[in-house]
């Protein structure tokens, strides 16, 4: 038995879409794999326990400001990693990061992995800086850890927390996101007809989709024949989530094509010419990822995370964040550009098979785990 791995996550999907290889491959290993996350989808719950990992719900609301009811969610994951008592946390997502991090120290737990896929708005530009000094804090006392990795998708991330005290450099590990499975998302020649621009994306204002709708009501405007597709749903539970009005108005309006929620994202990608993602900010998104390795060429915003995803110039350009005329402009220059967009693609697509592909993220964190029992054994043979 290599020991017992506890996963704290804000979301049940978002493990088993971000997550699940890795801990089937540490329980492949020889780990006891817990899985803790808020009680959502009972079908994602089961395939959780189906796998033989156990599954702990946990109350961990993701906009949830009340100090009463975070305190008490705190209080939760204490008395969680006090009653598992795992060798290993690996928290995702930054409540479970800040609250888990708190959690764990308070425990004892030996050792502490700590996922940074993304800072949040917090550390964006024009933020109150009350609320950013608190959270600076959160950081410090969460990951001050004697025996903690940080891992960071983009450099960017790993400088502001090193900047600020939260991290040491040598804590600090890059992982280029949460990797794909290259046979899951094959690599085809884009298809003949009208052109498709996709974004993939919760639809969430800081994600770019308010920019997003009006690029394709600019284009549209000036005569480019093209279909703009905007693929996802609301997501209630974020403050940055648009009304399901603002769906309904942009359906009427018909310059955007609004499928909503698709897990068949390999063939939307087959079936489009160019992906999108106009973010404000970002930790290593999934669904550039994805762009690459389905060969298409991307289209994203100059911010921390979505540079990082693309090789710029040649597997994807970028323009500044915000910016609907830079993004409209360029998207337009693709479209009439498909020699251009096919190069791309292909250099999308060697970026995955390098960076992307999910055995090299796989074989990454399970480095980490190791480093860090190893690390946790040395401190106890020193107490001894």
């Amino acid at each position: 038995m290599r020991g017992r791995l506890l996963y704290v996550v804000n979301s049940v999907e978002f493990f088993l879409s971000h997550r699940l290889p890795v801990a089937m491959a540490a329980q492949q290993q020889g780990y006891e794999v817990h899985v803790a996350t808020p009680l959502s989808d009972a079908g994602a719950t089961r395939e959780i326990t189906a796998r033989g990992m156990m599954h702990h719900p946990i109350s961990l609301s993701r906009r949830g400001t009340n100090p009463v009811v975070e305190l008490w969610s705190l209080w939760r994951l204490y008395r969680l990693m006090c009653r598992v008592r795992p060798d290993v946390v690996h928290l995702v997502t930054i409540k479970p990061v800040l609250y888990g991090g708190i959690a764990a120290r308070l425990a004892g737990v030996p050792g502490l992995v700590a996922a940074v896929s993304g800072l949040g708005a917090v550390f964006m530009d024009g933020r109150d800086g009350i609320v950013r000094r608190i959270v600076h804090g959160l950081y410090r006392l969460a990951l001050g850890h004697p025996n903690a990795r940080v891992i960071f998708q983009n450099p960017d991330d790993r400088a502001a927390l090193v900047q600020i005290g939260a991290v040491r450099p040598e804590q600090g590990r890059l992982i280029r996101g949460s990797g794909v499975r290259l046979a899951d998302y094959p690599y085809l020649p884009e298809p003949e007809g009208r052109p498709v621009v996709t974004m993939a994306a919760r639809l969430l204002r800081d994600k770019g989709v308010d920019e997003f709708v009006q690029m394709a009501q600019r284009l549209r405007a000036e005569g480019v024949d093209a279909e703009f597709r905007l693929i996802g749903s609301p997501d209630p539970g974020n403050p940055s989530s648009v009304a399901p009005s603002d769906v309904e108005r942009w359906r009427t309006q018909g310059d955007v094509t609004l499928p909503g929620y698709r897990a068949d994202i390999a063939r939307q990608y087959a079936e489009s010419h160019i992906v999108c993602l106009p973010s404000y900010r970002e930790g290593l998104p999934k669904s550039l990822v994805e762009a690459a390795a389905c060969g298409r060429a991307v289209v994203t915003t100059d911010v921390p995370g979505c540079r990082d995803a693309i090789e710029p110039g040649e597997s994807g350009l970028l323009v500044p964040v915000r910016d609907v005329d830079a993004l409209a402009r360029v998207v337009r220059s693709l479209l009439e550009d498909p020699e251009r967009r096919r190069r791309m693609g292909e250099a999308g697509r060697r970026l995955a098979e390098r960076e992307f592909a999910i055995e090299r993220i796989v074989d990454a964190h399970l480095a980490i785990y190791r480093d860090v029992l190893a690390r946790a054994a040395d401190r106890q043979e020193g107490d001894d």
